[in-house]
């Protein structure tokens, strides 16, 4: 055996280890800031050991969940458009989910059935300090979700919002596929996308156009299937993005949001010959007698009247006490005794009759022939009686 096959073994176990040692990696999304990590099937690829650094295109799908428990959490998605593609994991996470949150990905190799596994640790911070109250989503209809994941389409929809709302800070908050809001899978004809909604958040008031786009004369064009008539129809066609002006949602949030008032850090040692009162005030004593009575005296009171009743219906209420209920049964008993001794008298008479029973009542009497015998003709088998005899 040559020496590279001797090698081959030994250092794709060698790679598995590395790929090991090296697997966890560390992110940093931030709360209420769409965060996207993309798993790329070809950094995938070199750590199959089959692979021994040849440049293959295998199929390769991914399963993602967060550690002990089978399914992602609930502000992060995945998608993979197919097995020759990258998939994404993206979502933006709440305030509620600030915090270190582990997810475990495992690849698959389609052809050879190999899998490597991946852990990611999300280290999620908090929010940023500029508040962005203003709130619109657009729908996208000429893309698909994963069309404008990368990060290179994201910034391209930037540019096109920067020209549309000047002077604005704005972030991107989610992004969501058009097929979770309950639309339709597109017929495959004409390249058709499945659409998408972006949510972007900005600290400056919506411009006119936005404004303009939810004027009356402009819900009125959208309810006869017509476009809005807007100075900014073409912003976002420069970039090829196809806006659906007449699903636009705008979000004003400055009276909702807390306003933080900034507190004041003291220096945190006391005074030189203070001491530190607790507060003294306690809760008020609560007097329990009367809940426990009614607890116990309640049902208590409905057994025993249950008892009585029962012991009413047993003792007092007996079948036979009432002299009623008595002179009806001595009735009774009188009209059974009267019917019992007629029956014995007349058995003794019949017992002391010297007639023959009439023949009448015999079950074997022949009316026509006053045989004692069954009147019905036994029948003999022909079959085993000689010919000649039968015939006689």
């Amino acid at each position: 055996m040559s020496a590279p096959r001797l090698w081959a073994p030994i250092l794709a176990v060698l790679h598995g280890i590395l790929w090991l040692a090296s697997a966890d990696r560390h992110v940093f999304p931030s709360a209420g800031i769409l965060f996207v990590h993309e798993l790329d099937r070809a950094y995938f690829l070199k750590a199959f050991p089959s692979n021994n650094g040849d440049a293959r295109n295998d199929p390769v799908t991914f399963h993602a969940k967060l550690q002990d428990f089978p399914d992602l959490p609930r502000w992060l998605r995945y998608t993979q458009r197919s097995p020759y593609k990258n998939g994404y994991l993206y979502g933006s996470p709440l305030a509620t989910d600030i915090g270190m949150q582990v997810i475990e990905v495992t690849a698959y190799n389609r052809y050879t059935y190999e899998t490597v596994n991946e852990t990611i640790n999300f280290n999620i911070d908090s929010a940023l300090d500029i508040q962005m109250p203003y709130i619109v989503e657009f729908l996208v209809k000429n893309h698909n979700v994963e069309e404008i994941l990368p990060p290179d389409s994201q910034q391209r929809f930037r540019l096109s919002l920067d020209s549309l709302w000047i002077l604005a800070q704005h972030n991107i908050i989610n992004i969501t596929s058009a097929l979770d809001r309950g639309g339709r899978v597109p017929l495959p004809i004409g390249d058709r996308k499945e659409g998408v909604y972006v949510k972007v958040g900005s600290d400056v008031p919506f411009p006119d156009c936005l404004e303009a786009a939810h004027s009356q004369k402009n819900l009125e064009r959208c309810s006869l299937g017509a476009q809005p008539a807007l100075p900014c129809y073409d912003t976002f066609a420069m970039v090829q993005f196809r806006i659906d002006w007449c699903n636009i949602t705008l979000d004003n949030l400055t009276g909702i949001l807390p306003v933080e008032t900034p507190l004041t850090p003291g220096d945190g040692v006391m005074e030189a010959g203070s001491e530190f009162n607790p507060p003294i005030e306690s809760p008020k004593e609560r007097d329990f007698l009367t809940d426990y009575l009614i607890t116990l005296l309640v049902p208590l009171l409905l057994a025993l009247l249950l008892a009585l009743i029962l012991s009413y219906i047993m003792c007092c209420r007996r079948e036979g006490v009432d002299k009623r209920d008595a002179k009806t049964s001595d009735i009774q008993m009188l009209h059974h005794h009267t019917i019992h001794a007629n029956t014995e008298e007349l058995r003794e008479m019949a017992r002391g009759r010297d007639v023959p029973r009439p023949l009448s009542t015999l079950p074997m009497f022949n009316v026509r022939t006053g045989e004692r015998r069954s009147p019905m003709p036994q029948h003999r088998d022909s079959a085993r009686v000689p010919l000649i005899m039968a015939q006689k």
